[in-house]
């Protein structure tokens, strides 16, 4: 008895006492209109909620080109900058940028090589390394005026993922999630592909962050079982399993009620998550039912060009990778997954730029627009936004850092660079934004990372002011203080 009376004391004092000054303080607060009500999460991410307007876009497909492609030589022709080449920048502008590897006092401007076209109805240029996704000009909006605060990798790619450029945050796949819940029973909300070799932001651009667990981007394997230890130990009978997890299940529900930690009720839904995947993700991976056309469509199958293998090109099987995770994307959103990222490194071309570049756009220039034409005749592309983007792009200036004779690679460039969109709701065939002469600046229409996420919540029916989170005492959101929604992008 008395270790029961122990037990509730300190039950007591855990739970309720050492919280009374902050539930009065904050009933205070909410009372006069300073705080805002936490949100209860029932079952999080496993039931579909409603959006705070209607809806266009029900699904995203985000592939993430970790390591920052060459507008100039993708998307962006500056003709000048070929008239220029081998000449110096003025001191006044090199003085206002920072570099990661350039040596400004001697750095030279570095034309392209490549010849570009302009495809389909709207004239939309690419390069001749694009010309599949020039055929799907139509369907495309293409943004030449990105413009980023940082100028290194992780960073960079931590503000394009995650709204800001910190640690701990939640991706954007985790706040859709959190704001729509998963249409999908048997599959994540939030499903994490990757090809190459891997981005240098790892599993932090795809976190939950102080968002329950349960909405974060679960990483699907190449290789193998889709997710690590989802079959069962050989000898585990299926009724064992379920027994184990009723246990389990009543375990935490116990637990719940004592401390009421919204983290227990994501372990739970987790624990059945991953039985229920048992049987769904082996047959998502399974592509036996697909035609032999749509396959060659996609690429699947494409054997890796004949070249001298590099290191920085990350594995030789890259491009039947990619090729298949462009079309599990497809199928996953048939399935009723809500956010779908396919990141694929590296494009951090420092160096023997019309090697590395040129394998890569190889790579994804076929998958990615069999992708699109894919959604397409299927009826998808409408409510299917499909974003092919980085964290930042590259330089004019050709890199000079010591020891070398050559400029062959271009360094970062946050100032001014390109993205694509398609689907949800968005116009196609408009080019949206101008930079200079020679790529260095924005001349017309500048746009944020948050301006990017602002509008791509809209088009989903989430308001980004209204849609937060509270913890440690302030209303987080993916745009952070910033961000407006591009209306001109609004089909």
């Amino acid at each position: 008895m008395d270790h029961q009376k122990t037990k509730l004391r300190r039950e007591f004092l855990t739970t309720t006492a050492s919280g009374l000054g902050g539930m009065a303080l904050g009933s205070m607060l909410t009372d006069d209109g300073l705080l805002g009500a936490e949100k209860s999460i029932d079952a999080p991410g496993s039931s579909v909620r409603s959006p705070h307007f209607e809806a266009k876009a029900k699904a995203c497909i985000f592939i993430y080109m970790a390591g920052a492609p060459s507008q100039l030589d993708l998307f962006d022709p500056k003709p000048k900058l070929n008239e220029l080449h081998g000449q110096k920048l003025p001191k006044s502008v090199l003085d206002n940028a920072r570099f990661a590897f350039i040596k400004p006092d001697s750095a030279t401007l570095m034309g392209s090589a490549r010849k570009f076209k302009k495809y389909g109805q709207s004239g939309m240029e690419f390069s001749d390394w694009l010309p599949n996704l020039g055929s799907v000009s139509d369907d495309l909006l293409m943004v030449r005026s990105l413009h980023s605060d940082e100028f290194n990798h992780h960073p960079g790619q931590l503000l394009m993922q995650c709204g800001v450029s910190r640690f701990g945050m939640p991706a954007m796949g985790s706040w859709i999630h959190y704001g729509l819940g998963s249409e999908s029973k048997n599959l994540p909300g939030y499903v994490v592909l990757t090809a190459g070799r891997g981005s240098s932001g790892g599993a932090t651009l795809y976190q939950s962050g102080f968002l329950p667990s349960s909405y974060g981007g679960v990483l699907f394997r190449n290789q193998g079982e889709p997710v690590l230890n989802l079959q069962n130990p050989t000898g585990l009978p299926e009724e064992l399993q379920r027994a184990g997890l009723d246990a389990l299940s009543s375990a935490n529900q116990r637990r719940y009620q004592e401390v009421h930690d919204p983290e227990i009720a994501s372990r739970i839904a987790n624990f059945e998550l991953a039985s229920r995947m048992q049987s769904a993700a082996p047959e998502l991976i399974d592509l036996s039912d697909e035609s032999q056309k749509t396959l060659d469509e996609y690429g699947v199958g494409r054997r890796e060009p004949e070249k001298v293998w590099r290191g920085s090109l990350g594995h030789l099987k890259t491009y039947d990778t990619f090729a298949r995770n462009c079309i599990l994307a497809r199928r996953m959103v048939e399935r009723g997954v809500r956010f779908i990222n396919i990141i694929h490194a590296s494009w951090d071309q420092h160096s023997e730029l019309d090697f590395h570049l040129a394998h890569n756009a190889e790579c994804v220039d076929q998958p990615i627009a069999a992708l699109l034409k894919d959604l397409k005749q299927r009826g998808m592309l409408d409510s299917t936004m499909v974003v092919w983007g980085s964290e930042f792009g590259r330089t004019p200036l050709g890199e000079n850092r010591a020891g070398r004779t050559a400029n062959t690679g271009r360094d970062h460039h946050p100032f001014a660079y390109t993205m694509l969109l398609a689907g949800g709701g968005l116009k196609g065939g408009v080019t949206y934004g101008k930079t200079d002469e020679i790529g260095w600046n924005i001349e017309e229409k500048p746009v944020h990372a948050n301006d990017l996420h602002a509008t791509m919540l809209h088009q989903f029916g989430l308001d980004h002011l209204k849609l937060t989170y509270r913890f440690q005492g302030r209303d987080f959101r993916l745009t952070d203080v910033g961000g407006r929604v591009i209306e001109d992008w609004i089909a």
